[in-house]
Protein backbone atom coordinates (compact mmCIF):
# COMPACT_ATOMS: atom_id res chain seq x y z
CA UNK A 1 0.00 0.00 0.00
CA UNK A 2 1.07 3.63 -0.51
CA UNK A 3 2.03 5.75 2.19
CA UNK A 4 -0.28 8.75 4.10
CA UNK A 5 0.08 11.77 2.96
CA UNK A 6 2.76 14.58 3.24
CA UNK A 7 2.10 17.72 4.59
CA UNK A 8 2.43 20.64 2.08
CA UNK A 9 0.48 23.05 1.27
CA UNK A 10 -0.37 25.09 -2.07
CA UNK A 11 -3.53 27.50 -3.22
CA UNK A 12 -6.23 26.99 -5.09
CA UNK A 13 -9.54 24.70 -3.70
CA UNK A 14 -12.95 24.93 -3.48
CA UNK A 15 -15.15 25.04 -0.48
CA UNK A 16 -17.25 21.80 0.78
CA UNK A 17 -19.91 22.81 3.61
CA UNK A 18 -20.85 20.44 6.05
CA UNK A 19 -24.43 21.01 8.26
CA UNK A 20 -25.69 19.85 11.69
CA UNK A 21 -29.22 18.45 10.88
CA UNK A 22 -31.23 19.69 13.66
CA UNK A 23 -34.01 17.59 15.26
CA UNK A 24 -32.71 14.83 13.41
CA UNK A 25 -29.34 14.73 15.16
CA UNK A 26 -27.11 13.95 11.76
CA UNK A 27 -23.97 15.41 9.60
CA UNK A 28 -24.91 16.54 6.54
CA UNK A 29 -22.40 17.20 3.84
CA UNK A 30 -23.02 18.01 -0.25
CA UNK A 31 -20.04 18.49 -2.95
CA UNK A 32 -20.29 19.40 -6.59
CA UNK A 33 -17.28 17.44 -7.58
CA UNK A 34 -17.08 19.43 -11.46
CA UNK A 35 -13.88 21.80 -10.11
CA UNK A 36 -11.85 18.51 -8.42
CA UNK A 37 -13.02 15.98 -11.07
CA UNK A 38 -11.06 18.69 -13.87
CA UNK A 39 -7.97 19.15 -11.86
CA UNK A 40 -7.88 15.00 -11.76
CA UNK A 41 -8.30 14.83 -15.40
CA UNK A 42 -5.75 17.64 -16.09
CA UNK A 43 -3.33 15.46 -13.48
CA UNK A 44 -3.91 12.34 -15.42
CA UNK A 45 -3.12 14.21 -19.15
CA UNK A 46 -0.15 16.19 -17.65
CA UNK A 47 1.60 12.79 -16.30
CA UNK A 48 -0.06 10.35 -19.46
CA UNK A 49 -1.99 8.33 -17.46
CA UNK A 50 -4.63 6.72 -18.67
CA UNK A 51 -6.63 4.72 -17.10
CA UNK A 52 -9.58 2.07 -18.46
CA UNK A 53 -12.96 3.57 -18.92
CA UNK A 54 -14.48 1.11 -16.47
CA UNK A 55 -11.77 2.09 -13.69
CA UNK A 56 -11.80 5.65 -14.27
CA UNK A 57 -15.32 5.52 -13.50
CA UNK A 58 -14.78 3.67 -9.72
CA UNK A 59 -12.29 5.93 -9.14
CA UNK A 60 -14.12 9.09 -9.77
CA UNK A 61 -16.94 7.32 -7.69
CA UNK A 62 -14.01 6.41 -4.86
CA UNK A 63 -13.08 10.22 -4.80
CA UNK A 64 -16.52 11.78 -4.31
CA UNK A 65 -16.86 9.06 -1.57
CA UNK A 66 -13.36 9.93 0.11
CA UNK A 67 -13.84 13.79 -0.01
CA UNK A 68 -17.35 13.49 1.93
CA UNK A 69 -15.52 11.04 4.73
CA UNK A 70 -13.08 13.96 4.81
CA UNK A 71 -14.41 16.80 5.12
CA UNK A 72 -16.65 15.40 7.83
CA UNK A 73 -13.60 14.12 10.11
CA UNK A 74 -11.38 16.35 12.56
CA UNK A 75 -8.81 18.79 10.98
CA UNK A 76 -5.91 16.86 12.35
CA UNK A 77 -6.46 13.32 10.56
CA UNK A 78 -4.37 12.11 7.71
CA UNK A 79 -6.46 9.24 5.89
CA UNK A 80 -5.14 6.54 2.99
CA UNK A 81 -8.00 3.95 1.45
CA UNK A 82 -7.13 1.44 -0.85
CA UNK A 83 -10.31 -0.61 -2.17
CA UNK A 84 -9.43 -3.83 -4.07
CA UNK A 85 -12.07 -4.95 -6.93
CA UNK A 86 -11.98 -8.36 -7.67
CA UNK A 87 -14.86 -7.50 -10.61
CA UNK A 88 -13.32 -5.78 -12.24
CA UNK A 89 -9.70 -6.55 -11.06
CA UNK A 90 -8.47 -3.43 -9.88
CA UNK A 91 -7.08 -1.80 -6.68
CA UNK A 92 -7.90 2.03 -6.01
CA UNK A 93 -5.73 3.92 -3.58
CA UNK A 94 -6.75 7.57 -2.09
CA UNK A 95 -5.11 9.76 0.33
CA UNK A 96 -5.71 13.14 2.22
CA UNK A 97 -4.56 15.58 4.53
CA UNK A 98 -7.43 17.29 6.47
CA UNK A 99 -4.91 20.60 7.83
CA UNK A 100 -4.63 21.22 4.03
CA UNK A 101 -7.78 20.19 2.45
CA UNK A 102 -5.46 17.89 -0.18
CA UNK A 103 -6.75 15.03 -1.32
CA UNK A 104 -5.05 12.50 -4.24
CA UNK A 105 -5.37 9.14 -5.47
CA UNK A 106 -4.46 6.77 -8.14
CA UNK A 107 -5.88 3.74 -10.24
CA UNK A 108 -3.74 0.11 -9.79
CA UNK A 109 -4.10 -1.87 -12.36
CA UNK A 110 -1.29 -4.28 -12.69
CA UNK A 111 -0.75 -7.53 -10.50
CA UNK A 112 -3.91 -7.29 -8.70
CA UNK A 113 -4.11 -10.34 -6.34
CA UNK A 114 -7.29 -12.26 -6.81
CA UNK A 115 -8.73 -13.11 -3.51
CA UNK A 116 -11.90 -14.68 -2.42
CA UNK A 117 -14.12 -11.13 -2.29
CA UNK A 118 -13.88 -7.13 -2.60
CA UNK A 119 -11.76 -5.65 0.63
CA UNK A 120 -11.24 -2.32 1.61
CA UNK A 121 -8.22 -0.86 3.50
CA UNK A 122 -8.22 1.92 5.83
CA UNK A 123 -5.18 3.89 7.67
CA UNK A 124 -5.68 6.82 9.86
CA UNK A 125 -2.80 8.78 11.73
CA UNK A 126 -4.87 11.50 14.43
CA UNK A 127 -2.26 14.09 15.19
CA UNK A 128 0.76 12.16 16.94
CA UNK A 129 -1.27 9.12 17.59
CA UNK A 130 -0.29 5.68 16.12
CA UNK A 131 -1.55 4.49 12.66
CA UNK A 132 -4.96 2.94 12.54
CA UNK A 133 -5.70 0.37 10.67
CA UNK A 134 -9.10 -0.84 9.29
CA UNK A 135 -10.09 -3.92 6.82
CA UNK A 136 -13.41 -4.88 5.83
CA UNK A 137 -14.87 -7.08 2.75
CA UNK A 138 -17.79 -5.71 0.68
CA UNK A 139 -19.59 -6.97 -2.17
CA UNK A 140 -20.55 -5.35 -5.55
CA UNK A 141 -18.51 -3.02 -7.96
CA UNK A 142 -19.71 0.46 -5.75
CA UNK A 143 -17.38 2.14 -3.59
CA UNK A 144 -20.15 4.24 -1.84
CA UNK A 145 -21.25 0.86 -0.68
CA UNK A 146 -18.18 -0.58 0.50
CA UNK A 147 -18.12 3.16 2.42
CA UNK A 148 -21.14 2.93 3.92
CA UNK A 149 -20.12 -0.64 5.29
CA UNK A 150 -16.96 0.35 6.69
CA UNK A 151 -19.05 3.28 8.66
CA UNK A 152 -21.92 0.60 9.90
CA UNK A 153 -18.70 -2.08 10.52
CA UNK A 154 -16.25 0.37 11.46
CA UNK A 155 -17.63 3.50 12.88
CA UNK A 156 -20.10 1.63 14.32
CA UNK A 157 -22.79 4.03 12.96
CA UNK A 158 -24.95 4.74 9.76
CA UNK A 159 -23.80 6.97 7.16
CA UNK A 160 -25.57 7.00 3.71
CA UNK A 161 -24.46 8.68 0.28
CA UNK A 162 -26.38 9.59 -2.64
CA UNK A 163 -25.44 11.27 -5.82
CA UNK A 164 -27.99 13.59 -6.49
CA UNK A 165 -26.57 14.80 -9.94
CA UNK A 166 -23.71 14.07 -12.90
CA UNK A 167 -21.54 15.03 -10.33
CA UNK A 168 -23.04 16.10 -7.07
CA UNK A 169 -22.77 13.72 -4.10
CA UNK A 170 -23.85 14.08 -0.63
CA UNK A 171 -23.79 12.10 2.69
CA UNK A 172 -25.94 11.96 5.64
CA UNK A 173 -23.83 10.31 8.96
CA UNK A 174 -25.80 9.46 12.40
CA UNK A 175 -24.43 11.83 15.15
CA UNK A 176 -25.68 10.77 18.97
CA UNK A 177 -30.12 10.42 19.46
CA UNK A 178 -29.78 10.04 15.37
CA UNK A 179 -33.66 9.98 13.90
CA UNK A 180 -32.55 6.32 12.59
CA UNK A 181 -36.18 5.76 10.83
CA UNK A 182 -35.64 9.46 9.26
CA UNK A 183 -31.81 8.17 7.81
CA UNK A 184 -32.27 4.96 6.72
CA UNK A 185 -35.39 6.02 4.67
CA UNK A 186 -33.92 8.83 3.37
CA UNK A 187 -34.47 9.15 -0.72
CA UNK A 188 -32.17 10.78 -3.23
CA UNK A 189 -34.98 13.07 -3.82
CA UNK A 190 -35.36 14.19 -0.01
CA UNK A 191 -31.76 14.75 0.03
CA UNK A 192 -32.42 17.26 -2.89
CA UNK A 193 -34.59 19.12 -0.70
CA UNK A 194 -33.13 18.50 2.91
CA UNK A 195 -32.06 22.41 2.80
CA UNK A 196 -35.34 23.55 2.66
CA UNK A 197 -37.55 20.55 4.26
CA UNK A 198 -35.07 20.11 7.63
CA UNK A 199 -33.32 22.96 10.11
CA UNK A 200 -29.92 23.06 8.94
CA UNK A 201 -26.69 24.76 10.80
CA UNK A 202 -24.03 25.26 9.66
CA UNK A 203 -21.03 23.60 10.99
CA UNK A 204 -17.84 24.42 9.26
CA UNK A 205 -16.45 24.93 5.68
CA UNK A 206 -13.12 23.66 4.09
CA UNK A 207 -10.98 23.91 1.58
CA UNK A 208 -10.62 20.33 -0.83
CA UNK A 209 -8.26 20.40 -3.75
CA UNK A 210 -6.24 17.85 -5.77
CA UNK A 211 -2.94 17.79 -4.32
CA UNK A 212 -0.41 14.92 -3.55
CA UNK A 213 2.58 16.80 -1.86
CA UNK A 214 4.97 14.48 -4.25
CA UNK A 215 7.94 16.51 -5.67
CA UNK A 216 11.42 14.83 -7.46
CA UNK A 217 13.19 15.14 -4.51
CA UNK A 218 11.32 12.84 -2.57
CA UNK A 219 11.03 10.70 -4.95
CA UNK A 220 14.71 11.00 -4.77
CA UNK A 221 14.32 10.44 -1.43
CA UNK A 222 12.24 7.46 -1.61
CA UNK A 223 15.02 5.44 -4.63
CA UNK A 224 17.98 6.57 -2.50
CA UNK A 225 17.77 3.38 -0.15
CA UNK A 226 18.17 1.15 -3.51
CA UNK A 227 20.77 3.27 -4.83
CA UNK A 228 22.82 2.85 -2.19
CA UNK A 229 22.02 -0.80 -2.16
CA UNK A 230 22.24 -1.94 -5.76
CA UNK A 231 22.39 0.54 -8.18
CA UNK A 232 22.77 -1.65 -10.79
CA UNK A 233 19.82 -3.36 -10.28
CA UNK A 234 18.07 0.09 -9.79
CA UNK A 235 19.04 1.73 -13.21
CA UNK A 236 20.62 -1.29 -14.88
CA UNK A 237 22.65 -0.21 -18.38
CA UNK A 238 20.87 3.59 -18.35
CA UNK A 239 21.42 6.37 -17.62
CA UNK A 240 18.15 7.50 -16.19
CA UNK A 241 14.47 6.13 -15.29
CA UNK A 242 10.89 7.36 -15.10
CA UNK A 243 9.67 7.05 -11.95
CA UNK A 244 5.82 7.26 -10.98
CA UNK A 245 4.63 8.58 -7.88
CA UNK A 246 3.25 5.42 -5.66
CA UNK A 247 0.28 8.11 -4.23
CA UNK A 248 -1.02 9.90 -7.28
CA UNK A 249 1.31 8.31 -10.39
CA UNK A 250 3.05 11.50 -10.77
CA UNK A 251 5.90 11.11 -13.65
CA UNK A 252 9.47 11.88 -12.28
CA UNK A 253 12.64 11.42 -14.77
CA UNK A 254 15.66 10.32 -12.42
CA UNK A 255 19.19 10.47 -13.45
CA UNK A 256 22.28 8.13 -12.14
CA UNK A 257 24.17 11.46 -11.96
CA UNK A 258 21.25 12.96 -9.86
CA UNK A 259 21.29 9.74 -7.91
CA UNK A 260 25.21 9.17 -7.62
CA UNK A 261 25.23 12.95 -6.24
CA UNK A 262 22.79 12.57 -3.47
CA UNK A 263 23.78 9.16 -2.16
CA UNK A 264 27.35 10.85 -1.81
CA UNK A 265 26.01 13.76 -0.07
CA UNK A 266 23.71 11.74 2.35
CA UNK A 267 25.43 8.40 2.90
Amino acid sequence: MADLPSKDTAEGGFQVRTFFVRNRNALYVRVDMSELYVDYYLHLSENGVKPAPEHDALFKRALAGFVLHSVSRPWNELTAWTMNFQDPRVNLFLTGDNETGGVAGRVFAENVRELPENLFYTDVVRGKEPKRRSTINFTGPDPLVAVEKFYDQSEQRLGRFFQTGEEEFAFVIEHPDCDHAWLRALTVEQVKGIETAETLSQLESRVVKWQCGCNQNRIMGVLATAMRSDPADLFGDVEKIEVRCPRCAARYTVTREAMEALVAEKP
